[in-house]
């Protein structure tokens, strides 16, 4: 999508400050004179050469920072340095990294002259700390990353910094079968997990809390607490819906609006949001649900009422995306002639493949299609996200094109957007999918 016009939407909606995954000079310009904060960010691959050597830290800063600042006059208080760098999926990759690029960087910071107004910080992932009782007095941090973990909170601590984790109630859901339902939420309507005098309703507070013991056990009690990560997905899993992702967002806003904060760190709660937007090229390794975090579709609609103030209004709707060009109304389906079509399984295996079929995953959206109309909306996706080549529709004379809306019920036949002021993208994020589709958003009252 035309960065114009998410930054408008963003604009639109209120929102003040943003987190992106990367530091792009073009993506960083668009948000010059808006008064909305960025938060840059590099990515893990850079993790080495900025710890081995001072000077790349330096480049970084005068690349990405200084001239941002002198020629954009755009601006942020945080870089964050790497994603979720310990997940344990990682193993040991950038242990020996994170630390001594996190210090570089900071120093060329403070040697251009912005060490007091940015500083560096790091999105963990939850699994960094653990409790063998499952409750938030057990805390600690992973036998293996304590040292690090000591360092690096000190570190931030006397940098005025904060540490960010990302929490997803949703993953906890997902990864257990066993694990509450209604745990995931704010209802306050199910099971409670019962810490010494303290009653948990949800596990955002559990999980939140447990971070929270384990920095008080390395000496820390004091570090300042962000949020990087939160969200609900829309499809690819039977909890992955609509609905589940405005009921867990409905309770997420009241509770921000009521500065309750958490048992052990009352008060106001800094949260980002995840995601903006879908995305239909990110890897679903993790699971099918994975493109599906946006708060908006990919062409920029709302996905479900959302009252960002808190208030419980189930009607009030976010802005949508102004000014949003298409392609031809046009979708590529199977063709009607071919029945008892050879070669279906291949071709519809090809097109998820190398499109993108995770709507057609239990309790999603497309699920309930017919095994000729899943080909259809395979074909359609596949054919839309090679910007409606005429080569994309022919599956061996298998598909055809077609200038009735293909759209099932709820399942959304998509077309093409035009990206970036008239230039194609090459998905359905066009220009925007690896940088702002993969941020996350910040609500503050």
């Amino acid at each position: 999508m035309d960065p114009n016009i998410v930054v408008q939407m963003l604009k639109d909606n209120g929102f003040k400050r943003i987190k992106l995954f990367e530091s792009d000079s073009y993506t960083v310009s668009k948000f010059a004179g808006t008064d909305i904060e960025v938060m840059l960010g590099i990515p893990n691959d850079q993790l080495h050469d900025l710890a081995k050597d001072y000077d790349n830290a330096k480049d970084w800063v005068k690349e990405n920072v200084s001239d941002h600042h002198l020629r954009l006059h755009a601006f942020g208080r945080y870089v964050a340095v790497g994603n979720e760098p310990f997940l344990a999926s990682y193993y040991d990759r950038y242990v020996n990294d994170l630390f001594p690029a996190m210090q570089n960087v900071q120093k060329a910071l403070n040697a251009a002259g912005f060490g007091n107004v940015i500083k560096v910080t790091v999105p963990f992932n939850a699994d960094v700390y653990e409790s063998h009782s499952d409750k938030p007095s057990d805390g600690q941090f992973r036998s293996s990353l304590k040292g690090q973990m000591t360092s690096i909170a000190k570190f931030l601590r006397q940098n005025k910094a904060p540490i960010l984790v990302n929490i997803y109630p949703f993953l906890s859901l997902y990864q257990s079968s066993n694990f509450p339902a209604s745990f995931a939420f704010f209802s306050n309507d199910g099971r409670k997990v019962y810490d010494g005098n303290i009653a948990y309703s949800n596990v955002f507070d559990a999980n939140y809390d447990t971070l929270v013991t384990a920095l008080k056990k390395i000496g820390v009690p004091d570090l300042k607490i962000m949020v990087g990560e939160v969200g609900w997905p829309t499809a690819g899993h039977k909890y992955a819906t609509p609905d589940y992702a405005q009921k867990f967002y409905a309770g997420l806003m009241k509770r921000l609006a009521a500065n309750k904060g958490t048992p052990l760190r009352p008060g106001k709660l800094d949260v980002y949001l995840f995601a903006l937007m879908d995305e239909d090229q990110k890897s679903i390794a993790p699971g099918p649900f994975e493109r599906h975090w946006g708060i908006f579709t990919y062409d920029g609609k709302p996905k479900y009422p959302l009252d960002l103030s808190g208030g419980g209004n189930q009607n009030e709707m976010l802005v949508a995306a102004k000014g949003v060009q298409y392609l031809p109304a046009q979708w590529c389906v199977l063709n009607p002639d071919a029945t008892n079509p050879v070669g279906l399984d291949d071709a519809l295996g090809y097109a998820c493949a190398y499109g993108d079929c995770t709507s057609l995953k239990p309790g999603s959206p497309c699920a309930s299609l017919d095994k000729n109309w899943q080909a259809s909306y395979a074909f359609n996706n596949y054919y839309q996200i090679n910007d409606q080549d005429v080569s994309a529709c022919d599956f061996n004379g298998l598909a055809t094109v077609v200038k009735t809306n293909a759209t099932r019920g709820n399942c959304l036949f998509p077309i093409q957007i035009v990206s970036d002021g008239g230039r194609i993208g090459g998905s359905r994020g066009g220009f925007m999918a690896g940088v702002l589709v993969l941020l996350a958003l910040w609500f503050t009252l």
